[in-house]
């Protein structure tokens, strides 16, 4: 058999991901916020993409065609507006049938006879003057605007009034950089030391400084820590609580006998205890607050409708509105310079398929929005209980797009609905079987259940794991034990055990208390 090369020609098919592609793939798993921050990026980059200034509660729809600008190609399913084209001031007096000088002055005459501030010069007069005007020497009023102190800047404010040395103090500045937004010292003071090549015991010290600032107890190094400097605040550290400090760990098992033996106290006054921990702040750095959140603006709208179904729309408000400019790219289309020609095919290229791309991620999200609903409709009517196992591709086949489409239009987008703000994700879980070979039952609905049945348990009959099964068994559903459990844990609800210890110790807490 012989080996050479040779030329052969093959026809086949490939799926090729183009940029304008990936955009739109990209847009169409942007939350709202990141939608917003993209659109604004763009309206500042392509000069040939505007703010629709049409109303809000205008059509997300391509709008009628206008006539064609010469030499403008115009493609299918363009958005475009026609703008008006500027005109000088001797043209629009004459089309308006009156004078500038009347209605907007060149020059603002400011009234020297009005009472002039040190700031701001005030005009009552009724000339053309302005009626309230800032000199360059004003003070920009944005300075002040409060602003929220964070809570380095307060340690740092009041390490700046501490009475101690240079050295001490820049030991003190490295600490309060290692401070947490919760207040705990994140590195281990041995390691600071060492980096900054001081000795132990001056750090210590610095670091005792720190602990005695505002709020108390900043700078621990773990919760015992904390709880301690904010008790020896309160002058309430003495060797019984000083003992229930060290044994912290009881009091997260509820093991409150253990406790007692511990600290060497009776019940009554180890409830006097618990509840002196309970006053005190775990995380004294949050007052300060933390990072800012985003607030979470619902994508789409579900209303009861008149005929007993359900309304789905968009949310308009959260929808960019932007238009390519098509007056403007026909007047620089004719440019005789062919870069500048160029520059601007491109841009119009990309703004129109922005628009595009917008239009399509909407109508898209409300699609697949409907058909959630269609297929939750008991979940809308009568609650977590009655949701219906879920998956991308029932609503893949439904709507007629991918899987791989559906799971991003549903990231990171939200449903506003009467039973609250739902991650439209939410709407999709797994199915366990039902014991009497019925329909099947939703993950969701069945992990509601369980904390119903907790919740409504009484202390003298907490349920273990296994009657909780067995009770999910008599209402038609089958689980095992372990992914009880594993929906127990998911909830934040503790074992058994410890729910009992918690319930029959509560009556003397509620008394101390």
């Amino acid at each position: 058999m012989a080996i050479g090369q040779k030329l052969m020609m093959r026809q086949s098919q490939s799926l090729v991901m183009t940029p304008q592609l990936l955009q739109a793939i990209k847009l169409l798993q942007l939350s709202t916020t990141e939608l917003q921050a993209f659109v604004e990026t763009e309206l500042e980059r392509n000069p040939l993409l505007e703010r629709d200034a049409r109303d809000d509660d205008a059509p997300i729809a391509p709008v009628a065609a206008p006539m064609e600008a010469e030499n403008a190609p115009v493609e299918s399913g363009d958005w475009a507006r026609d703008d008006v084209l500027p005109m000088d001031r001797g043209t629009l007096e004459r089309e308006t049938g009156t004078s500038f000088e009347n209605a907007f002055p060149d020059e603002a005459v400011v009234d020297q006879s009005a009472p002039q501030g040190d700031s701001l010069n005030w005009n009552l007069s009724g000339g053309s003057g302005k009626g309230l005007a800032l000199s360059d020497d004003d003070p920009n009023l944005e300075a002040y605007v409060a602003t929220s102190t964070t809570l380095h800047e307060h340690l740092e404010n009041q390490l700046g009034c501490t009475d101690t040395d240079d050295l001490t103090r820049l030991i003190a500045s490295q600490i309060i950089d290692q401070i947490d937004q919760t207040g705990y010292l994140t590195e281990p003071l041995e390691d600071i030391a060492e980096r900054l090549g001081v000795d132990a015991r001056r750090a210590s010290i610095a670091l005792e400084i720190i602990q005695g600032f505002s709020p108390t107890g900043i700078g621990a190094r773990n919760l015992a820590e904390c709880l301690t400097l904010q008790l020896k605040e309160r002058d309430r550290f003495d060797p019984a609580m000083a003992a229930l400090i060290e044994n912290l760990h009881l009091l997260g098992k509820r093991e409150f006998g253990a406790l007692r033996r511990a600290c060497g106290v009776d019940e009554e006054d180890l409830a006097d205890m618990i509840a002196e921990i309970r006053r005190l702040d775990p995380k004294p750095g949050l007052i300060f607050g933390s990072s800012m959140i985003d607030a979470i603006i619902p994508d789409v709208y579900v209303r009861p409708a008149s005929d007993g179904g359900w309304q789905v729309e968009l949310n308009s408000d959260a929808l960019p509105r932007v238009v390519a400019n098509r007056s403007f790219y026909a007047r620089v289309s004719k440019s005789p310079d062919k870069e500048a020609r160029s520059f601007v095919d491109e841009h119009w290229t990309n703004a129109n398929w922005i628009v595009r791309s917008l239009e399509q991620r909407a109508r898209t999200i409300l699609k697949v929005a409907t058909e959630i609903v269609r297929q939750q409709d008991s979940f809308f009517t009568y609650g977590v209980a009655h949701l219906r196992p879920l998956n991308l591709k029932i609503i893949a086949d439904a709507v007629q797009l991918h899987e791989s489409t559906i799971s991003r239009v549903t990231a990171n987008k939200y449903m506003a609905t009467p039973r609250g703000l739902f991650e439209m994700k939410y709407f999709f879980s797994t199915a366990i079987a039902a014991s009497d070979g019925g329909a099947a039952v939703s993950a969701e609905a069945v992990r509601f259940r369980v904390k119903q049945l907790i919740d409504a348990e009484d202390a003298h009959e907490v349920l273990s794991d296994d009657a909780i099964v067995d009770k999910l068994r008599e209402m038609g559903v089958e689980i095992a034990r372990r992914t009880v459990a594993k929906y127990r844990e998911g909830l934040g609800i503790a074992s058994s055990s410890i729910r009992r210890r918690e319930k029959l110790a509560s009556v003397p807490r509620a008394r101390a208390i």
